[in-house]
């Protein structure tokens, strides 16, 4: 098992490429069971997830092969309408996979999907909205069995919650059914407005993304497409939160500040100088962050749950006091119990987590269980004194392209062993 060894309290600085977004390459893997022919996936970030995609295509009969930063993928072989529990237990996001391989081959059966155990994510507005398409679905023993003997019919579509998932499900499902789909309440995300346009790319007309309502007409077919993928907003929030807590000044390029519009605000009121020009953004932290009173985590254009993680621990060294209201995810706080071993000052209950600043952080061997708690906990070992040990490397490297190579580029002492 791999660890990461950090000597903090060093400064950071220089220019930093954003990498491409995991969320948005996720899905639109996934998508390419539909898109017949070969597709090219640039900015496609060097991941577990990925791989864990890739490997789930293979299955289903695509050909997968990487060059550089682009994934090229032919899905004129897809032969295969299952997904093993081996595959699907990878990543929480193969469940987007239902809708591709439904929609492609009539069929699809796979079991429930595996992840971060960072609270419920329920697939049922996923089924739920598949069912609206005509889908035929029963669950037996963690599985599902899904057929479209008489494929798939646009309908009307209404979330009860904005879901990212479910929106991408739906999305994927739709754009190869027969009329219209409506879907409203859907996510706005950025990554859903990528999904959108890499379709449409394909072939696909699909019209609203990012809007809270999307209108798909459904097309015979769809076909292979170049695409790029966007930058990763919870990355670059991510490399802010590495410069506001050792006070550093760093320059993020690719970085889309629309994209960032909710997380901005709180490093300026942390004291942080922000610029942007030109596709760059620049930050430049004070000596010691301001405390952030009040951060409340919302569907997008609202503070995201990602960011939730890295910015608490940035708040543990920040003078006074910050809280936290998580409304996403029920377990989002798993890796504060971990940051007072390193001399936090955190008190959770429910989904308030209130965090009073203290002068300096300790080295100390911490465990990540989950992938944005990974991220935070390297975060404060760059703020610490001494030497810290982060475990747990397998959830940082889900959605973190060699962190420790970027990091250490920076100026940090950072390495793995």
């Amino acid at each position: 098992m791999s660890k990461l060894l950090v000597k903090g309290r060093q400064k950071l600085g220089g220019e930093v490429s954003v990498q491409g977004a995991k969320n948005s390459a996720l899905p639109i893997l996934a998508a390419t069971v539909l898109a017949k022919g070969e597709n090219v996936i640039f900015n496609c970030p060097c991941l577990s997830d990925v791989d864990a995609s890739c490997g789930i295509l293979r299955y289903l009969g695509c050909r997968v092969r990487r060059e550089g930063g682009a994934l090229l993928i032919d899905s004129a072989g897809v032969d295969r309408s299952d997904i093993p529990d081996s595959l699907m237990r990878k990543t929480r996001s193969s469940i987007v996979f239902l809708g591709a391989v439904l929609a492609r081959t009539g069929r699809a059966r796979l079991c429930f999907p595996g992840g971060c155990e960072i609270g419920p994510r329920p697939i049922d507005l996923h089924l739920k909205a598949l069912r609206q398409l005509g889908a035929e679905i029963r669950e037996e023993h963690g599985c599902l069995d899904c057929r479209a003997p008489y494929g798939l019919k646009g309908g009307r579509v209404a979330l009860s919650f904005p879901s990212v998932g479910a929106t991408e499900d739906i999305m994927i499902a739709a754009a190869t059914a027969s009329g219209t789909t409506t879907v409203t309440n859907a996510a706005r995300e950025p990554e859903i407005a990528d999904l959108a346009d890499y379709l449409n790319r394909c072939g696909a007309h699909i019209y609203g993304a990012g809007e809270g309502v999307l209108v798909i007409d459904g097309v015979p077919s769809l076909h292979g497409a170049l695409h790029t993928i966007i930058p990763d907003r919870i990355v670059a929030a991510t490399l802010l939160s590495c410069a506001a807590v050792t006070g550093s000044e760093l320059v993020l390029k690719g970085a889309v500040t629309s994209h960032l519009g909710a997380v901005l605000p709180v490093f300026e009121e942390g004291g942080c100088s922000l610029q942007s020009r030109d596709g760059d953004l620049k930050i430049t932290a004070p000596h010691r962050l301001r405390s952030m009173r009040v951060v409340r985590t919302m569907p997008y254009p609202g503070f995201p749950t990602d960011a939730q993680a890295p910015l608490l621990a940035a708040a543990c060294t920040a003078l006074g006091t910050t809280v936290f209201v998580e409304n996403i995810f029920e377990n989002r706080y798993r890796h504060t119990g971990e940051l007072i071993r390193m001399g936090a000052s955190v008190k959770t209950e429910g989904k308030v987590a209130v965090i009073e600043g203290v002068p300096r952080l300790y080295g100390a061997s911490v465990e990540a269980t989950d992938l944005r708690g990974a991220a935070a906990l390297v975060i404060a070992a760059l703020a610490a004194e001494g030497k810290s040990t982060v475990s747990g490397v397998k959830y940082l490297e889900r959605g973190y392209e060699n962190l420790e190579t970027v990091l250490s580029d920076l100026g940090a002492e950072i390495k793995k062993i």
